[in-house]
């Protein structure tokens, strides 16, 4: 809209955009009064840009687009009506509309190692402070990093990026008649890091080696395409290419072995931009004649004070040749060293452990023998007392089959039955697949709970499932059921469930924690990845993900959380779905820094301060300055809202100690104070000064007063200083008379007048909102008088 001032209605300012049109007008008694219009007391007949116009009574001045010549003071005079109004005219910091739309809806992506130039042109009144940030963090020069600016332009210069510098920058660009904020993104693309390590031997035998690893922590941004396998022999220089694998899988098998060789893996991630370093495995040794596989844990079969019996199964591999006995050890649970229980392998897969400590817990294993050696040992045990048996835990009651899936089968039950003297521990949950005898440990869980859930089921697949109630006598009897698998559920594509209560904005104070939990679906289960301004999540924050839901916590929130987090859904189909949100973290700011006191003009004193450390990331920062006159009299606010490090006092009284306090706020509190430790003084002994007039020789003599320079209209923020200056020339020297708003300012102790040789100043002190208003400067001497007038407009700080 048009800004409008209605000058009978006594609107005493209007402000305008620079190039925006501006209406002034007024209304007369009557429809034949012809009036006029003045600026800055000149009257006008015509000006550039500027269109007179009268319809009936209203008078108007239109201003058709706004320049620096059209600020200034109009007075309308006509019939019985004289009214004036102030015309300011703002420019603040512009930035073309469809550069701006291409900086900030594409994110700019750079190589990493290539320099990286943002250069942002802009307009607006000068000086325009430009400030580059980048997460909350003001940008400045380093090895790296450069920031330029002149008058028409910025521009952030990254000499060799990598990727710490991904993430979202910001340009703010401020001047005196406002800010503008520019948000942009920044991606830089590298090769991956390498695999997550260690090369995990999976498998090694005399025909066969299976490794296998994990995906990269960081992919460079952009997406891993497969991954190159190598091997060397020990011995050899030379490395050999195995061959690659895709993406989703992290292992591999080479048959390409001999009996007995020793081998180095090394394993590359590969994207768009190229092969990382390698992650290199240890030592692995290929087995040499088949020697037996690892039998399954021994069970124990019974206990008492000395003894342990115990029994095993025959390993699946028996190797080449035929097993013809077993080596048993024991430990004592806790300890790392394995002995053996007997001197010669045991021929039975059967063995009664004597010469045990009384109340000492015990784990045992088990490698069977043949003729290529001695096998892989067995996992341990479960640890079991050497002592007199007590009676066992009854069967758990009414196991069943609550619900099931295609890829899962959720049992439920009931207690045992209460025994005296018997307490349930908790609970073993076993599985075994109809095609086979063996029982595999699927969860040991704790007394309070009842119910499981069996994942990574096939669908339509069969089992067997059995749960026991564990004591510290041991297990209980097996409770037994057959279970299915339900039928495959459909394909859903994964969907994140935003509502009301998952924000895109979050603001959160440092210390207290920052937790977003968002429910989704899809179907099989997404895979669920977070990440922090497209990298991974620092080591601290915490992601649990259940029953359609996925959470982060960080349970302190510090300045480094702030920024942009993304969660990620796939379901390896190639179906996937991302949201992000922002993280502000701030804080009750910090104290200022140390305090000087200084006096530039008599009878003030000018209170500066270095700034907060919390100026580097709130920009809502301010201060309040107060004082006192004695080491414990109160405090007293002498400015507030001061959005820079400086403030003058006035009311200085000579011979009185004053002690000055500077705090810093915004809108979560107020920051310690930092105050004068010694007091501040003027004395008043009074400096005797002697200026020696020069002789005037004029060649005019006895002119009246004239304006040389008058004065012009001002505009500042609130706690600054204004001056106020004009050039008056006469004969004799004129007498010079400051007012405001008609009040006569020569001995207001706010004010500092000065009048150097016809050069006339009005210092304003600590400028504050009661100082807005008509200025007026008369000078007069014996032969006449001349006025001068401007305005002051106050405005608040952004």
């Amino acid at each position: 809209s048009v800004p409008r001032c209605y000058l009978n209605k006594q609107l005493a300012t209007v402000r305008v955009l620079k190039g925006d049109p501006a209406e002034l007008s007024c209304t007369v008694s009557k429809d034949n009064v012809t009036g006029t219009w003045f600026k800055d007391g000149l009257k006008l007949t015509s000006m550039d840009g500027v269109v007179f116009e009268k319809k009936g009574l209203v008078h108007k001045l239109i201003i058709n687009k706004a320049e620096d010549i059209h600020a200034g003071k109009y007075r309308f005079e006509g019939g019985d009506v004289k009214t004036e109004a102030s015309v300011f005219v703002e420019d603040p910091p512009q930035v073309d509309k469809v550069l701006l739309k291409n900086l900030t809806s594409v994110p700019m992506v750079a190589k990493a190692g290539e320099g990286v130039k943002l250069r942002i042109p802009f307009k607006g009144r000068g000086p325009i402070r430009a400030t580059w940030l980048k997460d909350r963090m003001e940008l400045g020069d380093d090895t790296r990093i450069r920031v330029d600016k002149t008058d028409t332009c910025t521009t952030l210069s990254i000499s060799s990026c990598d990727r710490r510098d991904c993430g979202d920058y910001k340009v703010r660009l401020k001047n005196d008649s406002g800010v503008v904020e520019i948000n942009l993104k920044l991606v830089v693309t590298d090769k991956p890091q390498p695999p997550a390590g260690p090369i995990k031997i999976v498998e090694s035998s005399t025909n066969n080696i299976t490794i296998q690893w994990k995906p990269p922590k960081d992919d460079g941004g952009k997406p891993v395409q497969r991954y190159l396998v190598e091997r060397q022999q020990v011995g050899r220089n030379d490395w050999e290419t195995l061959g690659e694998t895709p993406r989703s899988c992290t292992s591999f098998t080479t048959s390409k072995v001999e009996e007995e060789m020793s081998y180095y893996f090394r394993v590359r991630a590969m994207n768009a931009e190229g092969a990382s370093d390698a992650l290199e495995s240890g030592e692995v040794k290929a087995a040499g004649k088949a020697s037996p596989g690892a039998p399954d844990s021994p069970e124990i079969i019974s206990a008492s004070r000395d003894t342990i019996t115990i029994s095993w199964k025959a390993p699946r591999k028996t190797g080449t040749s035929q097993i013809t006995g077993y080596i048993v050890q024991k430990r004592k649970k806790g300890t790392v060293t394995w002995l053996p229980v007997t001197k010669v392998p045991v021929k039975e897969k059967k063995l009664r452990v004597t010469s045990l400590k009384k109340g000492v817990q015990y784990e045992f294993r088990v490698a069977a023998v043949n003729a290529a050696g001695t096998g892989q040992p067995s996992d341990p045990s479960e640890p079991a007392f050497a002592r007199d048996p007590t009676k066992s835990p009854g069967q758990v009651q009414d196991l069943k089959v609550s619900s099931s899936d295609g890829t899962s089968v959720t049992l439920t039950w009931n207690k045992p039955e209460v025994q005296d003297g018997i307490d349930v521990k908790g609970y073993e949950v076993e599985m075994r697949p109809c095609s086979s005898l063996s029982w595999t440990k699927c969860f040991t869980l704790p007394a309070e709970s009842t119910s499981c859930r069996v994942r990574g089921l096939q669908a339509g697949e069969k089992l067997f499932l059995r749960v026991r109630a564990l004591s510290d006598s041991g297990p209980g009897e097996a409770s037994e059921l057959e279970a299915c698998a339900g039928a495959a559920a459909p394909v859903v594509s994964p969907r994140l469930l935003i509502d009301d209560t998952v924000k895109s904005f979050l603001v959160i104070k440092a210390g207290s924690p920052i937790r977003v939990k968002i429910p989704f679906e899809g179907s099989p289960e997404p895979v669920v990845t977070w990440l922090k301004d497209g990298l991974p999540l620092p080591s601290r924050a915490a992601v649990s993900t259940e029953d359609g839901s996925t959470q982060l916590l960080l349970r302190a929130a510090d300045f480094s959380d702030g920024g942009t987090y993304t969660v990620e859904l796939g379901n390896g189909l190639g179906n996937r779905e991302t949201f992000s949100f922002q993280v502000q973290i701030t804080d009750i700011p910090q104290p200022p820094g140390a305090i000087r006191l200084e006096e530039n003009v008599p009878s003030t004193v000018t209170v500066t301060w270095d700034p907060s450390a919390s100026e580097q990331w709130e920009k809502n920062l301010y201060y309040t300055v107060l004082k006192r006159e004695s080491q414990k009299g109160l405090w007293h606010v002498l400015g507030d809202l001061i959005y820079n490090n400086k403030f003058t006092f006035t009311r200085v009284v000579p011979g009185r100690d004053y002690y000055f306090r500077v705090v810093a706020k915004n809108d979560l509190g107020a920051s310690d104070p930092s105050e004068t430790v010694q007091p501040w003084r003027i004395w008043k002994t009074k400096a005797e000064f002697r200026v020696k007039a020069q002789k005037y020789r004029g060649v005019n003599q006895n002119q009246p007063p004239r304006f040389l320079v008058p004065l012009k209209p001002h505009v500042v923020v609130t706690g600054s200083e204004c001056h106020m200056s004009c050039a008056v020339g006469g004969h004799p020297p004129p007498k010079i008379t400051w007012y405001k708003d008609s009040r006569d300012l020569s001995r207001d102790p706010n004010y500092f007048c000065t009048n150097d040789f016809g050069v006339c100043s009005l210092v304003v002190l600590g400028v504050t909102k009661q100082d807005e208003g008509e200025y007026m400067v008369e000078a007069s001497n014996e032969v006449g008088r001349a006025f001068s007038k401007a305005f002051l407009a106050i405005k608040g700080t952004s």
